[in-house]
């Protein structure tokens, strides 16, 4: 339902291979980053070139992506590409706080000096658990809650790692709003708030070249995950429905999301995502009726996966978990009867 524009990013998916770099419109550019041990292979991100204030060409650059030094090699020649060098990025807007995105923030700040922005809602994990010790213990209460097994409770709490590429950046120098522009010189670029992802994820719609950078909120062939993670997060789902809604500002406009490849057909490409997420709840829904589940893991182990629960192992098990527990809170606020433990964990003594 959806007409792919990008097809040379297109025959790179099909191919399994990182796709090229491109000029998108004059000024705006596509520059994929490397994500690897993860099915999603790269994370798109755009440069958008405005013009010069107080003798200083501005530039943005959306989502620099996992943080590896085969990345950063990969962004400063794709940078390259464009003309410019990683000096000249003046302001870091970053769609969420996913360590695909954000993690490459800090190494861009350190060496070009530039403002790192999200959304003004968005959470960042330094905020909810204090330090990695704290996060891993307390994770892995929740997920104790959730019934999880003792001999899985390693391969779903975040390691060391993952931690860092979080929290590397403390905190941003800038907040965008909802309908805010985005402060760099020469562009018309606006903020959607589209919560659900995150708390905080943003799109951000360039009204003159008629684009809208969706970040991971639309993709155009997976459904975004929607988990119960952060502590703010109260019900995910019901934020992420509410967050599809509101996409007709884009409805005619070239689809940049932060995954995959281009496409325009968004508002058909959201009827099918709505679709999908309520299929699941309505799945969810089945299995709660059945009377056996008692907890998170027992509703998640009746669910259909595509290769089958069992072949859920590490982050894929935890994003699998995490996404049924989102549904549990989701249909429970729809006045479903839910009688699970859907804690967040219990904080740790210092």
């Amino acid at each position: 339902m959806i007409t792919i524009t990008g097809t040379e990013q297109f025959q790179a998916w099909q191919d399994k291979v990182i796709p090229a770099v491109e000029e998108v419109r004059a000024g705006v550019w596509s520059i994929p980053v490397p994500f690897f041990n993860n099915p999603m292979r790269y994370t798109l991100c755009y440069v958008l070139v405005g013009q010069e204030s107080n003798g200083v060409r501005e530039v943005a650059l959306v989502d620099p992506g996992w943080d590896s030094e085969e990345g950063w090699d990969v962004l400063k020649s794709g940078l390259r590409v464009a003309g410019l060098e990683p000096a000249d990025i003046t302001g870091i807007i970053v769609t969420h706080f996913h360590p695909d995105h954000l993690g490459m923030a800090a190494r861009l700040r350190a060496a070009s000096g530039a403002w790192v922005a999200l959304g003004e809602n968005e959470p960042l994990p330094s905020q909810w658990r204090s330090d990695s010790d704290r996060f891993v213990a307390e994770d892995k209460i929740q997920f104790t809650q959730w019934g999880v097994p003792a001999e899985y409770l390693d391969e779903v709490t975040f390691d060391a790692h993952m931690w860092m590429q979080m929290t590397n950046v403390e905190e941003p120098e800038h907040r965008l709003a909802d309908g805010e522009l985005v402060p760099i010189a020469g562009l018309k670029v606006r903020v959607m708030a589209t919560p659900g992802h995150t708390p905080g994820h943003i799109c951000l719609v360039d009204e003159a070249n008629e684009l809208i950078l969706t970040g991971d909120h639309v993709l155009p062939r997976i459904t975004p995950h929607v988990s119960l993670e952060a502590q703010n997060h109260l019900d995910p789902l019901a934020d992420y429905l509410r967050s599809l809604e509101i996409m007709g500002a884009g409805a005619q406009m070239e689809v940049l999301p932060a995954h995959e490849y281009r496409f325009r057909g968004l508002i058909d490409r959201v009827g099918e995502l709505k679709e999908h997420t309520l299929e699941r709840s309505r799945e969810v829904m089945t299995v709660l009726d059945a009377g056996s589940a008692k907890t998170v893991w027992d509703v998640a182990r009746e669910l259909t996966w595509s290769r089958g629960f069992p072949s859920l192992r590490g982050f894929t098990l935890r994003l699998a978990l995490a996404e049924t527990a989102s549904h549990l809170v989701y249909v429970k606020g729809q006045g479903v009867a839910v009688e699970i433990d859907l804690s967040r964990g219990t904080p740790v003594p210092r």
